[in-house]
């Protein structure tokens, strides 16, 4: 049958999603992009936010209008969403033929045929008449009434490896390897621990073969990611584990970047930041969601750690490895957030200049311990704190990317721009897809500079958090 796949939510997720297309084609199945011609459908959803969820709901509900007007004759729910409320999903959208939770992945080809098992006890869900952009709202639920349980069943286990089928669905010139899955962490505003199960590192042999064939395919950015990345090994009693796979993966041919995301504070050691100074093709690039920088707040999130603590870990990372670009993302309006918390936060921003900041408001999310907790910061007050967040992360990067006209550096260009076709779009190695600003190339010919090309460049101007650049040496 033809096997159309939605993936929402993070590369953790979309990973995912590769893997059931893997399995999909694998068993004979053919895929297509296009959901008026899909047979099957299936959504990938994505459960961590508010926000999230409403996407979630819309996208279901849009491909289940396809069984009435495409050809589709199957609709799978598959990912968070399916794991926090399982079968919940039957009962109020029926057009659902099959719910498989994260667990469940490998689960995919029975649902396509039909023969998948019945999920679990049915969890509090969402009525179907939610409009478009509403909150999401349970059916029959009040302000006080709890919004769902965790799931009483076993925690998800599945963890795939290097001999299971993937469809990257990336530009073929990168690729994303989950090295780990679940997460052993408590803060209190996270479900993830619940939806995904406990930290379970894949072995050393699996990431390195997964990454071997992967270069031998095309993939030229390696992009390691997991919940805790620094945390890899470290379940398996592997001290120093992601250190020696880091020098491992720089010696595989065809690799020419190799990228981590979701750095944990704690767990941030030296034999990672050593590997990552010593090594030519790991790049210089940490992402590190610290969520806040008042101690007050931060022991309220039950994150690990202080403002002070955090500074001193950011003087280590810049003193180990010259040159590395910092990332890192930040929850205002989190219960009990004061003004003064807000002006310990942007003193922080303001104190270590990051490269790349993401800023986003508390969502008040049924399962987590905050949940117990009175959302008493209103809506309009966490959007203004954001505003206010942003809007200085803009006045620092436009300093430090007007002081970078003229520099000369190297670039991956990703294709054309989604403002002109004769304007390509690139990244310089301190800069990670999807998530980050890239760099603008001008007088570039789409003809011979193709997307997955490396290519030297120019700093000639910069706008918002943006770059511009020209071939170097070019002479106007």
């Amino acid at each position: 049958m033809k096997i159309g796949l939605i993936s929402l939510g993070c590369p953790k997720n979309l990973v995912d999603s590769e893997v059931m297309l893997g399995m999909a084609r694998r068993s004979g199945h053919e895929l297509t992009q296009d959901p008026l011609e899909a047979e099957v459908l299936v959504v990938n959803t994505c459960a961590f936010i508010d926000s999230a969820k409403r996407e979630s709901v819309d996208t279901i509900l849009e491909m289940a209008e396809h069984k009435k007007d495409g050809a589709c004759r199957r609709l799978i729910v598959t990912g968070c969403m399916a794991e926090r409320y399982r079968s919940d999903l039957q009962a109020e959208i029926p057009e659902i033929d099959a719910v498989l939770g994260t667990g469940e992945i490998a689960g995919i080809v029975d649902a396509i045929a039909g023969s998948a098992a019945p999920g679990p006890v049915p969890l509090t869900f969402y009525s179907r008449s939610i409009a478009v952009g509403s909150p999401p709202v349970p059916a029959g639920a009040t302000d006080a009434t709890p919004r769902a349980r965790p799931p009483n069943g076993p925690r998800p286990t599945y963890l795939y490896d290097a001999e299971t089928p993937r469809v990257l669905s990336t530009p073929r010139h990168y690729a994303y390897l989950k090295v780990a899955e679940g997460c052993d962490y408590a803060c209190a505003f996270c479900i993830i621990p619940t939806l995904r199960g406990a930290y379970r590192s894949r072995s050393f042999a699996s990431v390195v073969e997964e990454a071997r064939r992967l270069a031998g395919n095309g993939v030229k950015e390696l992009i390691l990611i997991s919940q805790d990345t620094t945390f890899y090994g470290n379940d398996r009693r592997e001290r120093g584990a992601l250190g020696r796979l880091l020098r491992e993966l720089d010696a595989v041919r065809g690799l020419e970047w190799i990228r981590l995301l979701y750095l944990y504070p704690t767990t941030i050691g030296d034999d990672m930041l050593r590997a990552m100074a010593d090594c030519e093709k790991i790049c210089k690039y940490i992402d590190l969601p610290l969520q806040h920088a008042s101690d007050p707040v931060l022991k309220r999130m039950k994150r690990p750690g202080s403002g002070a603590l955090y500074d001193r870990l950011l003087d280590r990372i810049r003193e180990r490895v010259p040159g590395v670009a910092l990332r890192t993302t930040f929850i205002v309006g989190f219960p009990g957030e004061r003004e003064t918390d807000v002006d310990a936060l942007c003193r922080f921003v303001a104190r270590q200049t990051f490269d790349h900041v993401g800023v986003f408001t508390y969502s008040h999310e049924e399962g987590t311990s905050a949940f117990d907790l009175r959302d008493d910061v209103p809506a309009v007050r966490k959007a203004a704190r954001r505003a206010r967040l942003m809007s200085l992360q803009r006045r620092l990067v436009a300093r430090r990317l007007r002081a970078r006209i003229g520099e000369r550096v190297r670039l991956i260009v990703d294709g054309p721009s989604a403002e002109h076709e004769l304007v390509l779009r690139g990244r310089l190695s301190t800069q990670a897809p999807d998530i980050d600003a890239g760099v603008y190339l001008s007088d570039w010919d789409p003809a011979v500079c193709r997307a997955g090309d490396f290519v030297e460049g120019e700093i000639v101007g910069a706008r918002a958090y943006d770059l511009v650049a020209r071939p170097a040496g070019l002479v106007l």
